[in-house]
C-alpha cells in the first residue's frame, strides 16, 4: 500500500504516466478531484477555488486571507483523501504537502522543451514561437507560486525522490521504473507512518476550522492532542469564542486535549498604547 505524487509542466507526458501507473498498479488516480472535493466540503465555487490556487501569487491576495484559505482547504482535502491510501495524485502542490509521510513516493516528470512545444503546437493549434512563449511564462508562473506560497522552486530536485526525463525513456519505461520502485519496502505503509498521516489530516482539519478567525495559525498533532499556536486577537481575547472553538476541535476524532500556545486575555485589560497621543 502506497502514495505517489506526480509533479509535472504542461505537456510533459506527467499525467500520461500517471493514469498508466495507477492502471497498472490498479490505484486510484486524482488532480482535479481534490479541487472538487475542496469545494464541497467548505462550500466554494469552483473557479474560486481554481482561480486562487493556479493563478499568480499576487491573485490570491485579492481575496480576504485568500492564500491561506485556500491552501488549508486544498491542504485538508488532499491529506484526507490520499489517507485511504493506494492513490497517485498528480495535481497541485502534492510534493509540498506531502513530503513529510515517510511512504509516499515523490517523482518529478520533465519532458525536453522542443517535445513540449510540439504537443503544444498540435494540440492548441499556433505557431512555435507562441507555444515557447505559453510555456515558459507557464513555467515561470509555477516556479514563483512554489516560492512564494512554500519557500522552494519546484525545479528543486530536492522535493523528489525521483526525476524521470522523458526522451529517450519512454511513458512506458518510466511507468515500469515507477511500478518497480514503489514495491520497495520503503514506500510501503507502516503504523508509524500512518500515524503521521493520520496526525497531518487531523491539523489540517483543524487548521481549516481556525483560518479564517486566525489566518496565520499553527497546528500540530501528536498523541491525541493539538497544539496550536499564533492564534487570532479574537481568539486570544474572547473566552466565549475560544470556548466555541474549542468544543468543535475535540469533536475531531482522535483529538483528546488541546493546547494554544497563547493565554487567554480579557479585552478589558488590554491598553491601547496610542489612546493619549
Amino acid at each position: 500500500m502506497s502514495i505517489i505524487t506526480i509533479s509535472r509542466g504542461s505537456y510533459s507526458r506527467g499525467k500520461e504516466v500517471a493514469e498508466k501507473l495507477a492502471a497498472k498498479l490498479n490505484y486510484e488516480c486524482v488532480s482535479r478531484d481534490i479541487l472538487l472535493e475542496a469545494c464541497a466540503e467548505f462550500n466554494i465555487p469552483e473557479i474560486k477555488l481554481i482561480r486562487a490556487l493556479h493563478d499568480a501569487p499576487s491573485v490570491l491576495e485579492r481575496f480576504k486571507n485568500g492564500k491561506e484559505r485556500y491552501l488549508s482547504y486544498h491542504r485538508y482535502a488532499l491529506l484526507k483523501h490520499v489517507k485511504k491510501d493506494n492513490v497517485i495524485y498528480h495535481g497541485l502542490a502534492g510534493q509540498y504537502i506531502l513530503k513529510d509521510i515517510p511512504h509516499v513516493l515523490k517523482v518529478r516528470i520533465i519532458a525536453d522543451i522542443d517535445d513540449r512545444v510540439r504537443e503544444e503546437m498540435k494540440r492548441e493549434n499556433i505557431s512555435a514561437e507562441k507555444a515557447l512563449y505559453i510555456l515558459k511564462k507557464d513555467d515561470e508562473e509555477r516556479r514563483k507560486w512554489g516560492l512564494q506560497v512554500y519557500g522552494t522552486d519546484t525545479w528543486d530536485s530536492r522535493l523528489y525522490d525521483m526525476v524521470l526525463r522523458i526522451n529517450t525513456l519512454t511513458v512506458d519505461d518510466a511507468v515500469q521504473i515507477l511500478y518497480e520502485t514503489v514495491q520497495k519496502p520503503i514506500f510501503q505503509l507502516t503504523p508509524e507512518s500512518q500515524e503521521t498521516l493520520g496526525n497531518m489530516e487531523k491539523a489540517a482539519k483543524i487548521h481549516a476550522m481556525l483560518v479564517d478567525l486566525s489566518p496565520r495559525n499553527k497546528v500540530e498533532v501528536a498523541n491525541g492532542t493539538a497544539y496550536i499556536n499564533n492564534v487570532g486577537e479574537d481568539l486570544k481575547s474572547d473566552s466565549s469564542l475560544r470556548e466555541s472553538i474549542e468544543k468543535q476541535i475535540l469533536e475531531v476524532e482522535g483529538i483528546t486535549s488541546i493546547k494554544i500556545a497563547e493565554p487567554l486575555t480579557s479585552k478589558s485589560t488590554y491598553i491601547n498604547p496610542y489612546h493619549n497621543i
